[in-house]
């Protein structure tokens, strides 16, 4: 099967979108923390995205995306409602683990704040009182607050402009959540992979467990490529087989980011051909008759 409709688009900026793509057999498989890889026509990239949300009742699956690279550039402007995703395949990875964790604070920087939610929910849905924390760079980029403050039992937001919540960064709202409650059982943290290593530093000391998700860059999704392998303590281990989730404090960070780096150039390169495209494409003089 190959075309996924998109039944529903919401813009939360001029670079953050949300897809909502109708796929009712992946929408009663999915669970917190997998992801689907995508392509938007026959000759396109594929390209990991996680999870937003799903509903088995809608047979919907919900990605939120950040229009950054050419791909996610391209599907900003093309894949409107009505149109289709030529393919998605997926739910890939390993499900989050909701165990029996009481108090859980569920933290997203960023696009991270979309893929969060799911967890916020399933550890609300498991009988945990949740502490949600997110983070914006301002007021204008929020989104899902309203969606939270359904399945948080606190909400604690962070803007680094101060225009919305307290001023800082997620880390000074873990240790406002740390400070009020001594009993976290687990922390869950999703964004930039700077943003985990803060995250996970200020949770080390008080010897909290702290899951993060990893999303190196991804080829086939399978383990085959090595693409998205990572340093986990002593061990390499695959994000796309062994993960997303791993254990924040066992996390190189600083090889994932070298990693991630590697590619700047090529990725900006295809991003510059795609944009010189778009101007010929737009300054082209319409074609009449045959």
């Amino acid at each position: 099967m190959s075309d996924f409709p998109i039944v529903a688009r919401q813009d939360f900026s001029e670079v953050t979108y949300l897809l909502e793509v109708l796929h009712p057999l992946m929408s009663r498989a999915a669970r917190p923390g997998q992801f689907v890889i995508v392509m938007e026509h026959p000759q396109g990239e594929r390209i990991p995205l996680t999870i937003a949300d799903f509903d088995a009742a809608r047979g919907t699956i919900t990605l939120v995306i950040q229009a950054v690279g050419k791909t996610t550039r391209s599907m900003q402007q093309h894949c409107q409602v009505g149109t289709c995703l030529h393919a998605m395949v997926g739910p890939m990875g390993i499900p989050s683990h909701v165990g029996s964790a009481r108090k859980v604070v569920c933290v997203g920087g960023g696009l991270g704040v979309a893929p969060v939610y799911p967890q916020a929910r399933a550890y609300k849905e498991s009988g945990a009182y949740v502490i949600g924390v997110l983070g914006f760079r301002n007021r204008e980029l929020m989104f899902w607050e309203d969606k939270f403050r359904a399945c948080c039992d606190e909400l604690i937001v962070c803007t680094d402009d101060g225009s919305a919540g307290i001023k800082g960064l997620v880390t000074v709202g873990i240790e406002q959540a740390i400070k009020a409650h001594p009993d976290i059982d687990e922390v869950v943290a999703i964004g930039p992979p700077i943003m985990m290593k803060g995250c996970a530093e200020a949770t080390r000391a008080h010897g909290i467990r702290t899951m993060v998700s990893l999303n190196p860059v991804m080829v086939d999704g399978t383990g085959m490529c090595g693409g998205c392998r990572v340093k986990i303590g002593d061990s390499i281990k695959f994000a796309c087989v062994d993960g997303p989730d791993f254990d924040g404090h066992q996390v190189d960070f600083d090889d994932l980011m070298a990693r991630l780096s590697r590619y700047k150039a090529t990725e900006q390169s295809a991003l510059e051909v795609y944009n010189e495209s778009c101007r010929a494409r737009n300054a082209a003089p319409p074609v009449h008759g045959h």
